[in-house]
């Protein structure tokens, strides 16, 4: 996957004065509602129109989307309003129904992706396509599984290509429906910085409220594009209700996101230095769950103290992690003084936490 500027060509051609925009209902439910929304949105700054006709779910029972007849309303919608459509496809018999219905981008979810038997199986039903064909993240945070499943459509002589970014699932408790693990995005760019790159602050989220603040971020850190689910009547949709904006509110979005554009020097400076300003704030985050996850430790360890009558400090112990970590530090570059003066603060709000449970 060395030319990854060929798999580029697409987006650079069309030439955008904004963010690639992908937008529509989580799931086509009728003929009229998809109609409607296609309607609202065609002359914005939606360049796809994106419906989900075959909807995944991890037990069944639920709505698992209208099946085939709803390629025949996204034709409609290419007809009616002349935006280009967008839908997920996850075996052959779906790639082989949205190429007879010329949908025009085609994207693997996360739950295909997982598994290279499906991309696989993908990758030779749309061999040699000039489709668009955009790859999610897997559901765990796992970058070799997704560059696999982009060197598979590369093998089968796919060209225009890119990944959207849905973030990965966990068991720990976050505000995220799932995380977003930005280093994993970071890491992908650094590696393919030519590779289109999308964000989908809607699966990321799980809440319309906090789609603006992800979408603003993964423009900070040169996404190409943006994929948000939009719907007439978002909290009766018939799936992922919560995270739908509707396509009013995905305007009033378009409007308030700065995106910053490389026109001279100094605008390359401050899109560069807003880039760098991101990337320190997800390190900094992780920095913050990290050591609250370290505090939880030390709470179990004071528990078990409190049990046995064992005093707190264990100079021993503490001075042992000390040097490793002075010489742990040294190698990374980082001086002596100031893994120092940061240990001695977690150690001390260590002590604080499990004293804290002795005395209880």
């Amino acid at each position: 996957m060395e030319n990854s500027k060929e798999m580029r060509s697409w987006l650079d051609e069309m030439n955008l004065p904004h963010p690639l925009v992908i937008a529509g209902p989580c799931s086509a439910e009728t003929e009229e509602q998809v109609l409607h929304i296609a309607e609202e949105l065609k002359d914005t700054d939606v360049n796809y129109y994106r419906a989900g006709i075959w909807k995944p779910r991890t037990r069944p029972g639920n709505f698992e989307g209208v099946g085939a007849i709803g390629l025949k309303w996204l034709q409609k919608v290419k007809e009616e309003t002349g935006l280009k459509t967008a839908t997920e496809v996850a075996n052959r018999a779906h790639v082989d129904l949205a190429l007879e219905h010329d949908i025009d981008l085609l994207w693997i979810g996360a739950r295909s992706t997982v598994s290279p038997f499906i991309v696989q199986e993908i990758a030779d039903a749309l061999k040699g396509t000039d489709k668009i064909v955009l790859v999610k993240n897997p559901v765990n945070p796992d970058l070799s599984l997704w560059l696999g499943a982009v060197e598979r459509l590369h093998s089968s002589d796919i060209k225009k290509l890119g990944v959207i970014h849905r973030g990965f699932s966990t068991y720990e408790k976050s505000k995220y429906r799932n995380i977003p693990e930005w280093q994993m995005a970071i890491e992908l760019q650094s590696k393919f910085p030519d590779l289109p790159l999308i964000n989908d602050p809607s699966h990321i989220t799980g809440k319309r409220e906090m789609i603006f603040d992800v979408s603003q971020m993964a423009l900070d850190l040169n996404f190409d594009g943006l994929m948000i689910e939009t719907h007439n009547d978002p909290d009766n949709a018939w799936s992922d209700a919560a995270q739908q904006v509707t396509p009013k509110a995905l305007v009033q979005i378009m409007e308030d996101l700065k995106i910053r554009k490389e026109t001279d020097q100094e605008a390359e400076y401050n899109a560069k230095l807003s880039n760098l300003r991101a990337q320190i704030d997800v390190i900094d985050h992780q920095l913050i769950e990290t050591l609250a996850k370290r505090m939880k430790v030390a709470d179990g360890i004071g528990t078990l103290k409190k049990q046995k009558n064992v005093a707190v400090l264990q100079t021993n112990r503490w001075n042992a992690i000390l040097g490793k970590m002075i010489l742990e530090g040294e190698s990374k570059g980082l001086s002596e003084e100031f893994v120092l003066r940061m240990f001695k603060a977690i150690h001390q709000e260590s002590i604080n936490h499990q004293e804290k449970i002795i005395q209880a």
